[in-house]
């Protein structure tokens, strides 16, 4: 059997992309005979994040690390972020030779640079110096692997999303959902500063705007804009029901690295609007039926009224955990085979 250890920063009780992402890939691995070990912050003590305290860092030796990878004994470990446990793993990986994956899930240089008075310059030094000590680095989208090795990282292989299409399917639409009227423009995710919130919260739109979420930027925004709808956090089946209930998803994000709220959006029924950026493009940017992109997003909005319920569940119909899964095993067996690209760069620093 096969043993993978994936070891991420990102993990419970963290509601994002990344955690979804790894949980449902897990669970298709498992369900293909490959076993897999974590390695999460939940393993150890933590700290909050500067800025944004609902993300926990962790704070453990390399030797408790160590030990956690041992624990599993892998053939082969996939570092999902570049956190100080990606950090540690990668330590781990290149001092016993073993070959190991990376992925790009969050671009990390704007991030940090939004934040702390850093050259967006330096931040990819380091995303190439992380990354390209491994086998492989995955990453979600063909426009994200263009820019990517226009950055000069290398070793790029394709790790695409599902969606979940029995939760997120087309609902009954209520005449008034949560009592606001129609047409609905709703948004979904993290309530932060990188989502571009206010980009959506300041048009002039018909209807009602509503954002379901939560994070640390939500008590600003609905201080600053009373008329919207902040829902706070909503799971499973309440989630679905949401989604279902909007005429229109708006994905205001221009650094997302994919975008899963949009998959969860077309596979209820729902088209979308965004901006031509990394994630709509790929996903609906062939598909104008689906959804509208446009510089103005207001004009996306608009557009998006007129697209089809039914174009947008048949382009999430492209997608599945499943495949992803497989994809996602296929690289890990491609990697796994072949050599270590600069490794003895790599160890050298």
């Amino acid at each position: 059997m096969t043993r993978i250890t994936i070891v991420t920063d990102a993990w419970h009780p963290q509601v994002n992309g990344v955690v979804r992402s790894i949980e449902n890939t897990n669970a298709e691995l498992e369900r293909m005979g490959v076993d897999v070990c974590m390695v999460t912050p939940q393993n150890f003590h933590s700290v909050p994040c500067p800025t944004y305290p609902e993300i926990r860092l962790s704070v453990a030796s390399y030797r408790r690390v160590s030990k956690e990878i041992e624990r599993g004994q892998p053939s082969y470990v996939h570092i999902a972020t570049e956190g100080p446990l990606g950090f540690m793993a990668r330590r781990w990986c290149i001092k016993h030779g073993m070959r190991f994956s990376t992925s790009y899930h969050t671009r990390f240089p704007e991030y940090v640079a939004a934040r702390f008075p850093i050259p967006e310059s330096w931040l990819y030094a380091f995303v190439r110096w992380f990354h390209n000590g491994g086998s492989a680095c995955m990453v979600a989208t063909p426009s994200l692997e263009t820019e990517l090795q226009s950055k000069g990282v290398k070793n790029l292989k394709r790790w695409s999303r599902g969606i979940d299409a029995k939760l997120f399917r087309p609902r009954q639409k209520e005449e008034r959902p949560f009592g606001l009227p129609r047409p609905i423009f709703m948004t979904i995710g993290r309530v932060s500063v990188e989502k571009n919130l206010p980009d959506f919260l300041d048009l002039d739109l018909p209807g009602s705007k509503v954002v379901v979420g939560d994070g640390p930027a939500r008590a600003e925004l609905q201080q600053k804009y009373p008329d919207v709808l902040f829902t706070g956090v909503k799971t499973g089946e309440d989630l679905a029901k949401a989604y279902a209930q909007a005429d229109v998803f708006v994905f205001p994000s221009k650094t997302d690295t994919f975008g899963n709220t949009i998959l969860e959006a077309l596979s209820s029924g729902v088209p979308v609007a965004a901006f031509p950026v990394t994630g709509p493009l790929d996903i609906i940017g062939g598909h104008p039926k689906a959804g509208a992109l446009n510089v103005d997003l207001r004009k996306a909005c608009l557009a998006a009224l007129d697209c089809s319920p039914e174009a947008a569940l048949a382009v999430s119909r492209n997608y599945s955990w499943e495949k992803a899964s497989r994809q996602f095993l296929d690289n890990v067996t491609s990697a796994a085979t072949s050599g270590l690209p600069g490794f003895c760069a790599a160890h050298a620093m």
